[in-house]
C-alpha cells in the first residue's frame, strides 16, 4: 500500500502563489525566488508546529513567537543565526503579508513587524599595497592564457565595482574597450553604466587576443574551452546544463561562474600572503573606497555601485572621512 502525501496546508499554497506571483508578476530573479522560498518555508513548518494553517490565523503573537524561534534556532556547527539572516526571514515574511493583502485575503497587516536594527557592518577592503601584491600574484601563473585572463579579472572588478554574478555573466560583445565604458543589468534588473580603468582596457585587450575558443562569455574555463578536443568541450557544456544544437555546436557557451571567480581570488590571496578573507565583493569594497578617499561624493559612487539606497552606501564613509583624520592629527594630544 502506497503512502499518502500529506495535503499541503491553506497556508502553504498561498506561499507557492506567492512565489509564483514573484516569478511572474514581478519578474524577479530565480535567486530571489529561491530566498523567499527557503524563509518562507521554516516559517510553514513553524506556523504548523503552532496549528496556525490559515494565513487569517498569522498574529502579532504567532510573529514574536517566530522571532523567537529563530533567535534560538542553531546551524549546524551549533551557532545562533545572525541578526541579519533573522531579518531576512521577517522581510521575507512581510513580502508575503503583503501579497496576501493586495489579494484581499485576511491576515496580519505587513507594516506591524518591525524590523529590529542590524548591528553596522564591518567593511572590509584591500589597501592600495594589498591590491598591488595580489595582482602581481598573477604573474606567477605558468599558463599565459590562464595569466591573461586572471590578470584581466582582477583589474576589471576593482576597476568596476560589479558583483561578481554581474562579471560572471559579462558577453564580449557588451563591454566596449575603446570606450572604456559598458552598461550591466544588476539587481532588480536595473541597469547601470559602469567605466573600465586603462589597466583594465588593457588587460582585457590583451586576454581577448589571444582566446581562440567561440564562447560569447568574456571570461571562461581554459581547461576545457579553447584549449581541449570538441569531444571534451561537448562533455563540459552538456555537465553544466547548456543544450547542443543540431550540427553539434553550442547553443550557450558556459562562461566562468560565480564559484570559479571566488577560487581564483582566493588562489592569489594565498600565493600573495594576504590573511585577511577577501571575496569578489572585497574588490566592490575597495572600488568604492578607493573614490570616497579620492575626493568623489557618495552619490555618484551610490550611482557607480548600483545601490538602490544611500544608506546602503553609507556603510564607507566611517573609513573614507580624511577630514576626521586631519583633525585627530591637528588636534590631539596637543601640550
Amino acid at each position: 500500500m502506497t503512502e499518502t502525501k500529506p495535503k499541503n496546508s491553506e497556508l502553504e499554497k498561498q506561499i507557492n502563489d506567492f512565489l509564483e506571483y514573484c516569478e511572474i508578476g514581478k519578474n524577479q530573479s530565480q535567486r530571489t525566488i529561491r530566498a523567499y522560498a527557503h524563509y518562507l518555508a521554516r516559517f510553514a513548518a513553524f506556523a504548523k508546529s503552532q496549528g496556525i494553517g490559515k494565513a487569517k490565523d498569522i498574529s502579532m503573537e504567532s510573529v514574536r513567537r517566530f522571532r523567537l524561534y529563530l533567535n534560538r534556532l542553531e546551524n549546524a556547527k551549533g551557532q545562533n543565526l545572525k541578526l541579519v539572516s533573522q531579518n531576512y526571514h521577517l522581510i521575507a515574511l512581510r513580502a508575503f503579508l503583503k501579497y496576501l493583502t493586495k489579494q484581499d485575503i485576511e491576515t496580519l497587516a505587513p507594516e506591524k513587524i518591525e524590523l529590529p536594527k542590524n548591528p553596522e557592518r564591518q567593511v572590509e577592503f584591500l589597501s592600495h599595497d594589498e591590491l598591488d601584491r595580489l595582482i602581481s600574484a598573477v604573474q606567477a601563473e605558468k599558463s599565459e592564457l590562464l595569466r591573461l585572463r586572471d590578470d584581466a579579472i582582477l583589474k576589471t572588478l576593482f576597476s568596476t565595482g560589479l558583483r561578481v554574478s554581474e562579471a560572471a555573466s559579462l558577453k564580449k560583445e557588451t563591454v566596449n574597450l575603446e570606450r572604456g565604458e559598458f552598461t550591466v543589468r544588476g539587481k532588480g534588473g536595473k541597469l547601470r553604466l559602469v567605466f573600465l580603468s586603462p589597466e583594465a582596457s588593457s588587460a582585457l585587450k590583451k586576454y581577448l587576443s589571444k582566446r581562440k575558443d567561440a564562447s560569447g562569455a568574456l571570461f571562461v574555463g581554459h581547461s576545457t574551452i579553447g584549449e581541449t578536443s570538441p569531444n571534451k568541450i561537448e562533455k563540459e557544456i552538456k555537465s553544466q546544463g547548456f543544450k547542443l544544437k543540431k550540427d553539434g555546436k553550442e547553443n550557450t557557451e558556459p562562461g566562468l561562474t560565480v564559484r570559479q571567480i571566488q577560487r581564483i581570488i582566493k588562489k592569489y590571496c594565498r600565493q600573495a600572503g594576504i590573511v585577511k578573507k577577501v571575496t569578489p565583493h572585497t574588490l566592490r569594497h575597495s572600488f568604492a573606497t578607493d573614490l570616497l578617499q579620492n575626493g568623489a561624493d557618495i552619490r555618484s559612487v551610490q550611482s557607480l555601485l548600483g545601490h538602490a539606497s544611500i544608506t546602503t552606501t553609507q556603510i564607507y564613509t566611517h573609513i573614507t572621512n580624511q577630514g576626521l583624520r586631519d583633525i585627530h592629527k591637528k588636534f590631539h594630544n596637543k601640550k
